[in-house]
């Protein structure tokens, strides 16, 4: 049913954007940058490992002080036996039995008593004296608690001495739990049971552990502090190149590559700042190519279209001679423009990164000739050759050679000498053609290697004006170049080459004529 312009409707969604502005294409920015998370993962490892140390630190010490603790009680209890006799017990941990003819020592309150008057109670240490369950003697120094406020405690300790051996343990009060330690006290003859207790408070006996652990804990958090603020001043002075690095990026546009990175340091970094450098240039040259390369087809081609065009309007369809005649200009044009599309795509191709390999130079120099042999009009010599071996690739070498040839066969008057020879000179390898044309003027010297550039009317022919520079490139492609000598007797074109030190040359000298 067809809608009602007039009436309401729904909205129907809109198909999602494919806009580069498009928020939900855009790359998601990490929630923290590099610089505080690196920083975060230092002080989390530093922190670990403080906490780890403390920690372990914390309770290996706190498990020898309850070791120190347990010998203690020992110590007192043994003290306690060498107070009622003199001679050392048999059964060490049993009962402390004392004599009944001992020096004023008589019965078993009195045997408690003397004990407790004689071993005082170290700090955090309290003591108590039992006769039949009920605290009787208190030791004459001050304690820091008081044992017989803990009557379950009292009760635990007689029931466990009541089969005549010593007793431990540990036992849970409001100010903390204490390390105990309980003993009988008997004396033949006496019918009263005596207990003798001795107890350390715990938390007392760690306060100092705890009071250096607090310290500890202190220490670490400052250090800690320290650590964040050193990480985050280092991680920033690190980063700094990136962060250049990400600015300059983001500077460079397509239109404008012409920026570099600066390269501080001699680290991971710069070496990465330099990487990118140099892929800017790589970039920048293949632009700057590419920018060229569609100049010169715009250039060139713009010519041979107009005239196709012009004469394709203008034609007398009526006319047979007059469609013959556009044709073929139609025609010629088309293939000089297929020419010029040509010789683009290898001036392109010439621009590339070559493939290098161990050449013969002398043997390179013959097969140019054999084939510089076939190109009609001059006549061709050979000259003595470099007996050396250089790292080129041929096939591009050999293309530039070849379009050095052609173009001294077509500037020489047919007939004359034109020769090729190679040699080495210093560090380079010369790979030259003479010919014995009219020479170029030195006005049109810097413009010979231009892109569709050409000599002025001396040496001016047919041609897209594009095989010097194909042959530069290439010579350029190698680390080398194209040098030129004129006269007006003639003039010499050599690709200057640079050799490895290690190819040593060789005795070799070969001369011919075609």
């Amino acid at each position: 049913m067809p809608s009602d312009p007039l009436r309401p409707g729904r909205v129907s969604p809109a198909a999602p954007s494919a806009s580069p502005e498009d928020p939900k294409r855009r790359p998601l920015r990490p929630a923290f940058s590099v610089r505080v998370r690196i920083l975060a993962s230092l002080v989390a490892i530093a922190a670990a490992g403080l906490v780890l140390a403390g920690g372990v630190s914390y309770l290996v010490q706190r498990d020898r002080q309850l070791a120190d603790v347990d010998s203690r009680l020992t110590a007192s209890v043994e003290a306690a036996r060498f107070v009622l006799t003199d001679e050392p017990s048999k059964e060490r941990g049993g009962a402390l039995v004392a004599r009944s003819d001992g020096e004023a020592i008589t019965s078993t309150e009195g045997a408690v008593e003397a004990v407790l008057a004689r071993v005082l109670p170290a700090p955090f240490q309290s003591s108590l004296g039992l006769v039949d369950g009920q605290p009787a003697f208190v030791p004459s120094a001050q304690v820091p608690f008081a044992l017989q406020d803990y009557q379950s405690l009292l009760d635990a300790a007689s029931s466990a001495t009541a089969g005549g051996s010593v007793a431990r343990g540990t036992y849970e009060t409001p100010e903390g739990p204490i390390r105990w330690i309980a003993a009988p006290v008997t004396v033949a003859g006496d019918s009263q049971t005596g207990t003798y207790i001795t107890a350390f408070s715990l938390n007392g006996e760690l306060s100092a552990l705890r009071s250096a652990f607090l310290t500890y804990a202190v220490v670490a958090l400052i250090a800690l502090v320290a650590i964040a603020a050193t990480g985050w001043f280092v991680a920033g002075r690190l980063l700094a190149p990136i962060r250049t690095l990400r600015e300059t990026t983001a500077r460079i546009t397509a239109s404008d590559l012409s920026e570099r990175i600066p390269v501080t340091g001699r680290d991971d970094v710069s070496e990465l700042t330099s990487t990118v450098n140099d892929m800017l240039d790589r970039l920048e040259k293949a632009l700057s190519s590419q920018r060229r390369l569609l100049d010169d087809v715009r250039h060139e081609l713009n010519t041979p279209i107009t005239i196709v065009r012009g004469h394709l309007e203008l034609v007398d369809t009526e006319s047979p001679a007059d469609v013959a005649a556009t044709r073929a200009l139609a025609i010629d044009e088309l293939d000089r423009m297929a020419t010029l599309v040509t010789d683009i795509a290898e001036l392109s191709a010439s621009e590339r990164e070559p493939s290098l390999r161990a050449v013969d130079v002398a043997d390179l120099t013959g097969d140019v000739f054999a084939k510089a042999v076939a190109i009609p009009g001059p006549e061709w010599r050979l000259a003595p050759t470099a007996a050396t071996v250089a790292d080129l690739d041929p096939q591009r070498i050999t293309q530039a050679w070849l379009q050095l040839c052609d173009n001294a066969a077509k500037y020489s008057p047919p007939g004359s000498p034109v020769t090729i020879g190679s040699e080495v000179a210093g560090g380079s390898v010369e790979l030259w053609v003479s010919d014995s044309g009219p020479g170029i003027d030195a006005a049109s010297l810097p413009k010979i290697f231009e892109r569709f550039g050409r000599a002025a009317d001396g040496r001016g022919v047919a041609g897209s004006g594009l095989g010097l520079a194909i042959a530069r490139a290439i010579a350029r492609g190698h680390g080398g170049d194209i040098s030129v000598e004129t006269s007006p007797a003639g003039s010499r074109f050599t690709i200057v080459l640079p050799v490895s030190a290690e190819r040593a040359p060789r005795a070799r000298s070969v001369e011919g004529a075609v």
